[in-house]
C-alpha cells in the first residue's frame, strides 16, 4: 500500500437525495484531505470507467460510494465496481439490497432476534385493485393508530408520514406511493429516537456512541435532518445503561446478519419499558453537517479524518 492513499468520492446521482450525497462527498473529502490522502471527488456517468481504469492499470487505490437512494445503496453501483475490480469502503451489494428494501430488512433483523414492529408491504397496485378504503380498514383494525407509513425503498424520510387519524390516511399513502410502488405500513412504537453507528476498520464492528434524536415538531422528517436548528440531538443518548447496551448490541446485530462491512447506521426506538426496537439499517449513512455518523464519531473522540483514513485502509486491504 502506497503512503498517500488515492481516494475517489463518489457523489451526486440522480436520487431525490442528489443534494445530500453532494454534501456528504464534500464533508468526507475534506477529512480525508486532512488526514493525508489524495481525494478527487466525482458524479457517476459514463466516463466512470475510464476514471476506474482498467483491472490492473492505475487508478484510484479505492472508492468510497457516498451516493444516497437507489443507485448508491441498493447494490447496483457496488455491483459496478466489483465488475471494474475496484475495491471500495461500504458494503457489498447483497448486502446492500438486503437493507434497501424495508419490508426485506424486517424480515432479516427478526430472525436475528431484533424486536422489529408489526408491518404490512403494499404494493401501488394491490393497493387500487382491492379498493384503497377497504384496506385502509384493515390497516386501522389490525394495528390501530398512530401509524407510519413509508416508501419500502429509500432514505432521508422522503415519503414517510405519521397518522394519527383516520382522515390523514389516504393522503398519506398518495404521498408515499410518490417515492415508490410499496408502502410499509408500520405500528406506531412510541420512544426515544436513536441512531447508533457502527465502524469496523479490520477487527470487528464497534458500536460508536448513540444519538438521541428530538426533533421539533416531534418527526424526525426530511427538513428536520438536514437543516440546523430544527432537530436537537444528545451524544451519547440520554439512556439507562442496560438500554444502552442493548442498543449497541442492536446495531452491532444488525450490521452482522445483514453481512456489512466497514460501517453502517441501524436507526431504533427505545420504548418506555426500555425495549428496542429495529427501524432500520443504512449502508450508506449521511456524512453532512447535520448527519448522525459523524456526531457519534465526535462523541467517542475520535476525529473524523483519521477514522475515515482507517476505513479506506481496511478497504485497500480487504479488511473489514
Amino acid at each position: 500500500m502506497r503512503d498517500v492513499p488515492s481516494v475517489l468520492i463518489l457523489a451526486g446521482g440522480l436520487s431525490h437525495e442528489r443534494e445530500i450525497s453532494l454534501r456528504s462527498g464534500s464533508r468526507v473529502a475534506c477529512a480525508l484531505t486532512d488526514s493525508g490522502c489524495r481525494v478527487r471527488v466525482r458524479d457517476i456517468d459514463a466516463e466512470l470507467w475510464d476514471v476506474l481504469g482498467e483491472p490492473g492499470e492505475p487508478g484510484p487505490q479505492v472508492v468510497w460510494p457516498l451516493l444516497h437512494g437507489s443507485s448508491g445503496e441498493d447494490g447496483a453501483i457496488r455491483d459496478v465496481l466489483e465488475l471494474g475490480g475496484s475495491r471500495y469502503v461500504g458494503s457489498g451489494p447483497e448486502a446492500c439490497r438486503l437493507a434497501w428494501d424495508k419490508s426485506i430488512a424486517k424480515s432479516v433483523a427478526r430472525r436475528a432476534g431484533l424486536r422489529v414492529p408489526d408491518a404490512v408491504a403494499l404494493p401501488h397496485g394491490v393497493f387500487r385493485e382491492l379498493g384503497a378504503q377497504t384496506v385502509l380498514t384493515a390497516l386501522v383494525r389490525r394495528f390501530g393508530l398512530p401509524l407510519v407509513i413509508k416508501p419500502a425503498r429509500g432514505g432521508s424520510a422522503l415519503g414517510v408520514t405519521v397518522v394519527h387519524r383516520v382522515g390523514e390516511l389516504s393522503r398519506a399513502m398518495v404521498s408515499c406511493y410518490s417515492y415508490g410502488e410499496v408502502a410499509v405500513v408500520e405500528r406506531w412504537v412510541e420512544g426515544v429516537e436513536v441512531a447508533v453507528s457502527v465502524v469496523d476498520t479490520g477487527s470487528g464492528p464497534v458500536a460508536l456512541p448513540p444519538v438521541e434524536i428530538v426533533a421539533d415538531d416531534g418527526i424526525y422528517g426530511y427538513d428536520a435532518r438536514y437543516n440546523a436548528g430544527m432537530t436537537e440531538f444528545f451524544c451519547p443518548a440520554r439512556l439507562t445503561r442496560d438500554s444502552g447496551a442493548e442498543v449497541a448490541s442492536a446495531g452491532i446485530t444488525a450490521h452482522r446478519a445483514f453481512g456489512l462491512r466497514h460501517l453502517s447506521r441501524s436507526d431504533l426506538i427505545v420504548d418506555r419499558r426500555g425495549a428496542v426496537w429495529f427501524l432500520e439499517v443504512n449502508v450508506a449513512p449521511g456524512m453532512t453537517e447535520t448527519s448522525l455518523f459523524p456526531q457519534s464519531v465526535d462523541a467517542s473522540d475520535q476525529d473524523t479524518g483519521p477514522l475515515y483514513r482507517r476505513l479506506v485502509e481496511a478497504a485497500i486491504q480487504g479488511a473489514g
